[in-house]
């Protein structure tokens, strides 16, 4: 990957809004958390910002002639929350040490940890990625910042910064592929027996307590459907996690500037509402995000996160449904692991060894759970008669 070359500047920018959309996703392509509609419903709802410690300082690289020619959604922390890539190790060893973690520079979709491009370029600047990269080092260094940390990256993208000497990272998702089946029997046929059954037991129970379940898009989610969202999505975080990090204004921006890109999959019972899962539909994706319910009900999280994500993938022709991080349950609903990444540049020289070391041990360990993970599967094997 080349240093930043004289023809470039990068300048960095606390509001989204001081960058045009169109030279943004310009370079952003079809990723939906990386887009100018999502980051900006983020920072106009104050989801990121003070109350979470997520302070935008996104890049934007120009060249000569002034046009934008790459960009990263960029912010300054003083903590590691939100990020689904945990550091708070290295952090607490480095303030141990004396030493202080934080600032740091986090390139990433905030409370997303959903891959996809961090370094956005213009497909027609090919040296655009590696000056970016070298900039985002020179802001790290004038901001004081001790490390800059590139989560759910592309592979492509890690390779490049890992050629420059960034410190590389693996982790593990559960990801459901469309093999271009005709229906949700036809994904369930390449099923053993038994995992076959247990799904169809799984829906049928689902099913059994009253509930219906239908797909809304776009503005088929009115705003009295997005307030029980948000009741939702509160009742699963202040049960599980304790706060909160999307603010109730966050939803009704997300739909109205992301459109039919928003798909909501919504349980009810006698016509109300009792359970959502929120899902963003990409260029060959549906990524699953958040889910909440005010009913307790036996497999309904799986019947409206998982199924009823692969059943509108199937019907839309979507090639993967991304289900979100963690998870080794969704083994069995036909989500196997893959790969996800991330790189890290840390500036001070022990901590950096330090890092470099426990990754150098963490990537192997890693793909040894991986591999022993995808022994799971529940598809059959092509010598395997049901």
């Amino acid at each position: 990957m080349p240093d930043a070359s004289p023809e470039y500047t990068l300048s960095l920018h606390p509001r989204i809004a001081e960058i045009d959309p169109a030279d943004w996703d310009g370079c952003a392509g079809g990723n939906p958390f990386v887009s100018h509609a999502f980051l900006s419903a983020l920072e106009d709802s104050g989801s990121t910002g003070e109350r979470t410690g997520w302070y935008p300082q996104h890049a934007v690289l120009r060249d000569a002639a002034g046009l934008l020619v790459g960009c990263a959604p960029c912010y300054a922390k003083a903590n590691s929350y939100g990020e689904y890539v945990f550091d708070h190790g290295w952090a607490n060893a480095y303030e141990r040490a004396g030493g202080s973690y934080y600032p740091k520079l986090q390139v990433a979709a905030p409370f997303s940890p959903v891959p996809g491009p961090r370094l956005l370029t213009r497909p027609d600047h090919p040296h655009a990625l590696g000056a970016l990269a070298a900039g985002l080092r020179q802001a790290m260094a004038a901001q004081k910042c001790s490390s800059i940390h590139i989560t759910f990256c592309t592979r492509p993208e890690w390779d490049a910064l890992g050629e420059a000497g960034w410190l590389q990272r693996i982790g593990t998702q559960f990801h459901w592929t469309n093999e271009g089946f005709a229906s949700f029997d036809d994904f369930l046929a390449k099923m053993s027996s038994r995992k076959r059954k247990q799904i169809k037991r799984e829906r049928r129970d689902a099913a059994a307590q009253g509930l219906t379940f239908r797909a809304l898009q776009g503005g088929e989610i009115t705003p009295a459907i997005w307030r029980r969202f948000h009741d939702f999505y509160r009742n699963t975080t202040d049960r599980k996690w304790g706060s909160a990090y999307l603010h109730g204004r966050f939803w009704g921006l997300l739909g109205e500037r992301l459109g039919e890109r928003v798909v909501l999959m919504l349980a009810e019972r006698d016509g109300e509402a009792v359970a959502g899962a929120l899902n963003l539909w990409g260029e060959d994706a549906l990524y699953g995000r958040n889910w909440g319910s005010t009913v307790e009900v036996p497999f309904l999280h799986f019947e409206l996160c998982y199924y009823q994500a692969i059943d509108f993938a199937i019907a839309h022709g979507i090639s993967r449904v991304e289900a979100g991080a963690q998870g080794e349950h969704k083994i069995q609903r036909g989500y196997l692991p893959v790969e996800t990444y991330s790189a890290h540049w840390i500036d001070h020289r022990g901590l950096r060894h330090a890092v470099a070391d426990f990754l150098e041990q963490e990537r192997p360990a890693m793909r040894a759970q991986m591999a022993e993970l995808a022994t799971l599967s529940p598809f059959k094997q092509d010598d395997t008669c049901d």
